[in-house]
């Protein structure tokens, strides 16, 4: 069953059509959160997104537009989370409390297995992260990443080409040859 009859179904109370979407979306949702944040964040974020899932289903007009819709949902909740941190770590570091913590086919790509990319991940900037794990990791075409980012596709581009650059330096600095 496509994603858009399961989300027409749940928006009119079908409980097992929710359900098949939840268990069809956890882990793509999941795996793109915790590569945005660590672990400890990632469970708790991501049922931020499932309940605004659950919550927003009604309103979503192009239910053909799911995916792209629950992934917005996904990155906002990511960056309302990091910016409540950040917040947090300059109001308390400002009393002087809290130190806080420093926190396109391309050769890289392709002779890099992706668990070598994922834990490099870390290293890059999130912009440029993000725009790697949703093109290549989670695999949505340059538009779709453009309306999650709410960016324009040639920004989404330029990201994608800073972000390979860095990642092959990032990689030639852990050993790995390009």
């Amino acid at each position: 069953m496509t994603d858009e009859l399961l989300v027409t179904r749940a928006q009119l109370g079908e409980r097992a059509a929710l359900a098949q979407l939840v268990a069809r979306w956890r882990m793509p949702v999941w795996t793109y959160v915790r590569r945005m944040l660590d672990a400890e964040r990632a469970d708790d974020v991501a049922q931020e997104v499932w309940l605004a899932v659950v919550r927003g289903l009604p309103r979503l007009r192009e239910p053909g537009r799911f995916a792209p819709w629950l992934f917005t949902i996904a990155r906002r909740s990511v960056t309302d989370r990091l910016r409540g941190e950040y917040a947090l770590v300059e109001e308390t570091s400002a009393f002087g409390d809290l130190v806080g913590e420093a926190g396109a086919e391309d050769p890289a790509e392709a002779l890099v297995d992706r668990a070598a990319l994922v834990s490099v991940l870390a290293d890059l900037p999130l912009l440029e992260r993000e725009i790697l794990v949703l093109f290549y990791l989670e695999d949505l075409p340059v538009e779709e990443c453009a309306d999650i980012c709410q960016i324009p596709a040639g920004t989404v581009k330029s990201r994608l080409s800073r972000a390979r650059r860095l990642l092959r330096e990032h990689l030639k600095e852990k050993g790995y040859r390009p």
